[in-house]
This record gives structure tokens, C-alpha cells and sequence, in this order.
């Protein structure tokens, strides 16, 4: 009898490496920006996610690319896996240059039955440490679900929010997303096989990464007020797939900025809150 999901709670998982700025220079290049950043350079927000890579040899991937499930992450038996949120706390500067190691931990375990049909939910704590300082945590939410039902009728849209502040338009492409793939060192197939993405997981096309229109909601952020957030969180509502143009956005609030991105019919696609 294979043990229970929650058997993996608690897990834990250390990785070292180095912010080599090469990764943070090609991310600059990749949005269209002159390559400048250099050793002492402050990481921007989110771009932790060039290091610390795994890569699996080519046997050990699943149909979707990903590495196959077990190990370090439960292994779900549902085939989809998507970047469903995250929250996270910046505490230090992480230079560029520095030394980093980052201590994960599985929090929580959490199956659903929704609409769409059966759900995993799994929520992983990342703790990054520059030059032994505490620098920035993490809480990671991967959902897990099942393949589409043939001729299942699109979920409803939730409207995007109409009185932005500021709004600017993203046009992807596909180098743009083979790009951030590379970067991450990230096989999901959805990403770059439009085949896969249409006839296996149901999208209309390939699909722009979660991670990618979280990275550019708090770049945003950081642009409009001109300095780093303190706490900045994510949740993603619908895909942005087929290569459409879309729009990040954002409106002053209390504690910071208000932030979403809006899909080219107007349907939120995701929601951030940036805190200063």
C-alpha cells in the first residue's frame, strides 16, 4: 500500500549555489533590456528562480516534461502540475556574487474534489540565505489536477478590475518564452510543444508562464515606486495561452499597489498585492 500524501509533510530538501550574474544579464536581455547587471548588483525581485536548478537526466521526465513525481514532492497521481501562488518576504539584499543555499520544506498536503474534478494541492516553504544572512522566504503553491474532459465547457472569467493606475501592455513571443524556459531550466511541455498544450492539457495555445507574469507584475512594482517591495504575493486565476497580447496593471491601495494581469477578452488572469 503506497503511503498517504501527507506522509511528505515536513520533508525537507538544502541546495547551494551561487548568483553568477550571467542568469540575471540574460533575464535583462530577455525583457528587452540592456544587459547591466553585474557582481554586487542587488537580485531583483523574483529572479531567485534562475538558481538552484535540478536537472533530471532525460529517463527520469514525465510525459509533460517535468521530472517524474516522488522524491523531495509527493508523489501526486493526477498529470496535470501548475504554478498555482506564492507569498513571499524579502528580509536582505542578495547580491549578485554571493553564496546562497535555500532549505525547502513541505508544509502541506491538501486534496480537493472541485468543478473540474480531483485537486492536489501542495505548499512548499523556501528559506534563501546570502552569506548565511536570512534574505527572503518563500511559500510555493503547486496544484495538481486532472486532464481535461473531452468538449468540457470553459470555466467563466472573472472580469479584470477596470480603474487602473497603471497598465502596460505585454506582447509574448514565442523566443520570449523559450527563453524563460531556458532560464529556469523548466521542460514543461506546455510551453513551447503548442501540440501538447492543445490536444493533451486543453489550452488554445502555448501557454505564458505563471512565474513569468508574477515576475512582471512585481517589476511593475518596483518601477512604479521606484524601490523593492517588503512582501509581495501572487495567485494565478486563468491561463494566458494562445500568444495573445495582455495587460499588467496596477492601483495604489494602502499598503502598496493593488496588481493583476488582464487577458486580451478582459479576464483576470492573475492577482498580486505588492506591500512596501
Amino acid at each position: 500500500m503506497s503511503a498517504p500524501m501527507t506522509d511528505w509533510i515536513g520533508r525537507t530538501e538544502l541546495s547551494q549555489d551561487v548568483l553568477r550574474p550571467e542568469p540575471a544579464r540574460f533575464m535583462q536581455a530577455t525583457l528587452d533590456r540592456v544587459p547591466t547587471l553585474a557582481d554586487g548588483d542587488a537580485l531583483p525581485p523574483l529572479w531567485h528562480w534562475f538558481y538552484f536548478l535540478e536537472a533530471k537526466p532525460a529517463r527520469e521526465l514525465g510525459r509533460d516534461g517535468h521530472p517524474k513525481k516522488g522524491g523531495f514532492l509527493p508523489p501526486v497521481a493526477l498529470p496535470r502540475r501548475m504554478w498555482a501562488g506564492g507569498r513571499f518576504e524579502f528580509h536582505a539584499p542578495m547580491p549578485l556574487g554571493t553564496a546562497v543555499s535555500k532549505r525547502s520544506t513541505i508544509e502541506n498536503v491538501v486534496e480537493k474534489e472541485g468543478r473540474s474534478g480531483k485537486l492536489c494541492f501542495v505548499t512548499v516553504r523556501h528559506e534563501i540565505r546570502a552569506s548565511e544572512t536570512l534574505a527572503m522566504t518563500e511559500e510555493h503553491d503547486i496544484v495538481y489536477r486532472e486532464d481535461p474532459a473531452p468538449n468540457a465547457p470553459m470555466p467563466t472569467p472573472t472580469p479584470a478590475p477596470a480603474d487602473a493606475e497603471v497598465s502596460e501592455e505585454v506582447a509574448p513571443t514565442q523566443v520570449m518564452l523559450f527563453r524563460y524556459s531556458a532560464l529556469t531550466f523548466n521542460g514543461h511541455r506546455i510551453h513551447y510543444d503548442v501540440d501538447y498544450a492543445r490536444e493533451v492539457e486543453g489550452y488554445e495555445g502555448l501557454v505564458f508562464h505563471g512565474p513569468l507574469t508574477a515576475t512582471l507584475l512585481v517589476d511593475l512594482a518596483v518601477r512604479t515606486r521606484q524601490r523593492a517591495p517588503r512582501r509581495f504575493s501572487f495567485r494565478g486565476l486563468a491561463p494566458l495561452s494562445g500568444m495573445a497580447p495582455f495587460r499588467i496593471e496596477g492601483r495604489t491601495e494602502e499598503t502598496g499597489l493593488a496588481l493583476w494581469a488582464r487577458r486580451h477578452d478582459g479576464a483576470l488572469a492573475m492577482t498580486a498585492s505588492a506591500e512596501f
